[in-house]
């Protein structure tokens, strides 16, 4: 027996889901979409149920990826049910979406959801009444709360059993848009009733975090407190965990034979990728992701899209594209991830590619490790502040070649909540499985190649290779390895250097400006291999392909405008 959940985004869908979902829940997608549901196996008084989460969506009849995901999945897919979760605190907007589902001849629970939020704004929404109404079952639920979630699954359980196909009114089943619309507001006016609203803390706050001075103010300190948080655990993580997986590699190397022999180069090169993904992505994107999905249950996010939305205009997108940005200082890979949420295909291509260039925790640790330590921090704030200034001038110059308009934000903002543990951990867990099962495995593969390449003694190749790239910025020809070996991971830019120069004392082999620039190219060019992966998974081979193309034009130019600078200041 198969229930989807259908509703509309910030109904609160996906936290029923997590409340209920086994950690062996699968995603999927239909092919030529990036869009993804999730489904899981749900065990409902001794009976499995598959569950399945499809992704938010307004209306059935939309053109944009996740609504034609919903759409196709329930015209093509057996489902014995639909649970359709509704705000009910925001019920005239869900009721739109709930109309649209009746008319599908299929057995549909609605579940009120939220009911606790509606309770403080002073809503009372008559249920029995609704649900004679509609002809089918109606249920409150605070899904963060797990109140309502047995008795919800029982009945949809049963409603699946029965079979009861809602024998939706003629008055309710008009087809037009603006028709359903008027419908669903004569719903609420029929089945609520407004009680007396006071004003809470909530609304208060929201006059501080979305005030157009203090906002930003309140944007910027916690944005600046979540980046030391992450950056400090992960700086807290990653020593101890690099000095056991180092321990380890020589104990599994010691035995098979001198540090020359294929068996060692390769055995290193795998155990390199393995390090890379536990020791050096793990510290990094865990923290964030928890801390990233804590900011969404609280509802804040949607509020960082809403004060970012004419800033992010000025460079072709909209303010939700901020996410993106956000998530690349933690990892490229979860920020390519993210832009499945953006509508228009050019949106998510121009936000994908934006965000590429944005220094993540491995280029910041290159960005620190070259830079801030041999010329000081002051010029590595210079490099970063540069780095921003590509990033805008590189949208505009997008924007250009694709011309389209970015309509306006219209984003409803969700109330707050206060998170659980347990959906924070569960969504954490789904966004960072993506990289265990798909990411890190390719790593692990292209560490084992490379150690190949090098046991056979293709530096010199490889450095002729890049010549084209090292010789116009005055970098040293051995640089070439160095940069190669970045694209596995940025931070063995910064580890292969120092034995392709033949010394980790950086100013004793290369000059002020050389660091510079190096640094600024290494900042730019070809993401990793893990984003890399991510790229084709979410834009396609093409599109990978072209902003593949697009980071090494950039990195050029942006390393060959700083040449000209360090000559001029270092």
């Amino acid at each position: 027996m198969r229930i989807a959940l259908v509703g509309r985004p910030n109904c609160g869908k996906s936290t029923l889901f997590n409340q209920v979902a086994g950690y062996k829940a699968e995603t999927g997608n239909f092919h030529g979409t990036t869009v993804n549901f999730t489904e899981s196996k749900v065990r409902v008084a001794g009976e499995v149920l598959e569950l399945v989460d499809l992704p938010g969506t307004y209306t059935l009849t939309g053109s944009n990826p996740a609504e034609s995901v919903a759409r196709e999945y329930l015209a093509s897919r057996e489902v014995d049910a639909v649970i359709n979760v509704a705000d009910g605190s925001h019920l005239a907007q869900s009721l739109e979406l709930t109309l649209e589902l009746l008319a599908l001849n299929r057995p549909v629970v609605l579940a009120l959801n939220m009911m606790d939020e509606a309770q403080r704004l002073g809503l009372k929404v008559n249920g029995p009444g609704l649900a004679e109404r509609l002809g089918i079952t109606v249920l409150p639920l605070v899904a963060s709360k797990g109140r309502g979630i047995r008795n919800l699954f029982l009945e949809a359980r049963d409603t699946a059993r029965k079979g009861n196909i809602p024998n939706l009114p003629a008055d309710l089943s008009d087809p037009n848009p603006i028709r359903r619309h008027n419908i669903a507001l004569e719903l609420v006016a029929a089945y609520t009733s407004q009680g007396e609203r006071t004003l809470t803390w909530r609304d208060r706050l929201d006059d501080v975090l979305l005030h157009p001075v203090w906002g930003y103010v309140v944007l910027l300190l916690t944005l600046l407190g979540f980046f030391q948080a992450v950056y400090g655990i992960g700086q807290a993580l990653e020593p101890p965990l690099l000095a056991f997986f180092d321990t380890l590699t020589r104990q599994a190397t010691g035995s098979l034979g001198g540090e020359g022999s294929f068996w060692f180069v390769l055995i290193s090169g795998v155990l390199q990728g393995i390090t890379a993904g536990i020791a050096i992505v793990l510290p990094y994107l865990l923290p964030f992701l928890l801390g990233l999905g804590l900011l969404e249950d609280v509802g804040y996010l949607p509020r960082v899209a809403f004060l970012m939305d004419s800033l992010m205009h000025r460079i072709g997108l909209h303010g939700k594209a901020i996410v993106p940005f956000i998530l690349g200082y933690g990892c490229n890979v979860p920020a390519v991830m993210s832009t499945r949420t953006l509508e228009e295909p050019r949106d998510r291509f121009m936000a994908a590619a934006l965000a590429t260039l944005v220094p993540c925790a491995a280029r910041l640790a290159v960005v620190f490790g070259l830079v801030a330590f041999y010329l000081g921090p002051l010029t590595a704030l210079g490099l970063y502040i540069f780095n921003l200034l590509v990033i805008a001038v590189t949208g505009r110059i997008l924007t250009r070649l694709m011309p389209e308009d970015t309509p306006g934000l219209i984003l409803e903002m969700p109330t707050y909540r206060v998170p659980t543990l347990k959906n924070v951990v569960n969504k954490a867990w789904f966004r960072i499985r993506e990289f265990v099962v798909e990411a890190w495995p390719t790593l692990i593969a292209g560490s084992a190649v490379l150690a190949i390449l090098t046991y056979y003694h293709a530096a010199t190749f490889i450095n002729w290779l890049v010549l084209p790239f090292t010789w116009p910025l005055g970098l040293p020809i051995e640089t070439g390895v160095p940069l190669i070996f970045g694209v596995l991971r940025k931070e063995l830019s910064l580890v292969m250097l120092g034995q392709a120069l033949g010394s980790m004392d950086f100013k004793s082999v290369m000059t002020p400006q050389q660091i510079f620039t190096f640094t600024v190219f290494v900042v730019f060019y070809v993401p990793c291999l893990a984003t890399l992966i991510m790229l084709k998974r979410e834009l396609g081979t093409k599109g990978m392909l072209w902003i593949t193309a697009l980071t090494v034009v950039v990195a050029m130019v942006a390393a060959l405008i700083a040449r000209g600078v360090a000559v001029v200041l270092l």
